[in-house]
């Protein structure tokens, strides 16, 4: 089915009262959110490109038609308007933990329930369900008041929801992400490029820090490129793809695996040991956040080739040597956590001083 021919079954379901949202109406009657081109099509995501009253902006779903996905059985028993709050909060709350595997209270839940009573509050509690059954809202639902790394939602209609546009970085851009469509023509000049990259760096530094110790658990990025990365005008990183995403108990359930060597332990970007005697891969993260983006993105920004005259030649030098020592593999033991924290601040310093000099030089 085409992208377009995904939204009229969509609008199909939503004037026959199958579903709702606040992004509906624009949609489906005032025609002030049109579709522009599908992104990703794949059975696990489709990705729509979309024009909403002028702004452009990203729909988002698992599975192409409603239908498709498991529906609420209690929604033909009960008249929805009987079931009781506490009951519909339980199931979200059960929902998310078996997701996530985190445990939610009753007053965290605000993104993910909105309490509204009213003749389409069937619709609304069975297109809620159709959100919860997908992971990356679950994780930007619940992470937008919290984060200014995450991407924001701006709104749903049935088992779709929208996300502000942001162009995805890109293995083979020289840059890694499209500066000039984040600042502006005026940043072809290299010095403006060499400053930009400083800044999003130190971003970059920022979200790993505050995926680390900001949350109940830390979240551990399991697939780190520069196209599950993108990057706001002022130039925040921003996570555009999370399905590679864990939380700790989650993470700890994924890497506890049988094993005969350490590589049976590698889950994409996020690796364990193996113990040997037991034949079980260890629940511990070995690696972390940090040490692969210093490994993917730091290393093609701070090699060698990249050095040019705007920074000292020592400074330049000194960053290298930072990013080659941090993008080593770790030990899951204390002075593992002691040098991921060493490296961290030495970077922090580094870049600082570095942006310091090219300030000076202009």
């Amino acid at each position: 089915m085409t992208g377009e021919g995904i939204l009229a079954v969509l609008c199909l379901d939503y004037s026959s009262g199958a579903l709702t949202g606040d992004l509906c109406e624009d949609l489906c009657v005032a025609q002030k959110l049109v579709y522009k081109h599908c992104l990703y099509y794949d059975r696990g995501k489709k990705v729509i490109q979309a024009d909403w009253r002028g702004q452009p902006i990203i729909l988002k779903s698992k599975k192409e038609i409603f239908s498709s996905y498991q529906h609420l059985s209690m929604l033909e028993e009960v008249e929805t308007q009987d079931i009781p709050e506490t009951e519909l909060l339980l199931m979200v709350a059960l929902e998310v933990k078996n997701v996530l595997g985190l445990e939610l209270s009753n007053n965290s839940m605000g993104p993910l329930w909105t309490r509204k009573k009213g003749p389409r509050w069937k619709a609304q509690v069975a297109s809620m369900w159709s959100l919860l059954q997908q992971e990356e809202y679950i994780y930007f639902s619940l992470l937008q008041d919290f984060s200014k790394h995450v991407l924001r939602i701006i709104g749903s209609c049935g088992h779709f929801y929208a996300v502000e546009y942001l162009t995805a970085g890109h293995a083979w851009h020289k840059t890694l992400f499209p500066l000039e469509n984040v600042v502006g023509p005026s940043l072809a000049g290299h010095r403006s490029r060499v400053r930009a990259i400083i800044d999003i760096a130190l971003s970059f530094l920022d979200m790993v820090q505050h995926f680390d110790n900001d949350f109940s658990h830390r979240l551990h990025l399991c697939d780190i490129k520069p196209e599950n990365f993108a990057i706001r005008h002022d130039l925040t990183v921003v996570a555009i793809d999370v399905d590679m995403a864990f939380f700790e108990p989650k993470m700890r359930d994924i890497l506890e695996q049988n094993c005969t060597g350490d590589e049976d332990c590698n889950f994409f970007d996020c690796f364990s040991k193996c113990n040997l005697k037991i034949r079980k891969c260890g629940a511990q993260r070995a690696n972390n956040n940090l040490q692969v983006i210093c490994d993917k993105i730091f290393r093609r920004w701070f090699s060698p080739n990249l050095r040019g005259p705007l920074v000292s030649l020592p400074l330049q030098l000194q960053l290298q040597k930072a990013v080659q020592e941090c993008a080593e593999p770790g030990h899951v033991d204390a002075a593992g956590h002691q040098r991921t924290l060493k490296s961290l601040s030495e970077l922090y310093h580094l870049l600082r001083v570095t942006q310091r000099e090219l300030q000076r030089a202009e």
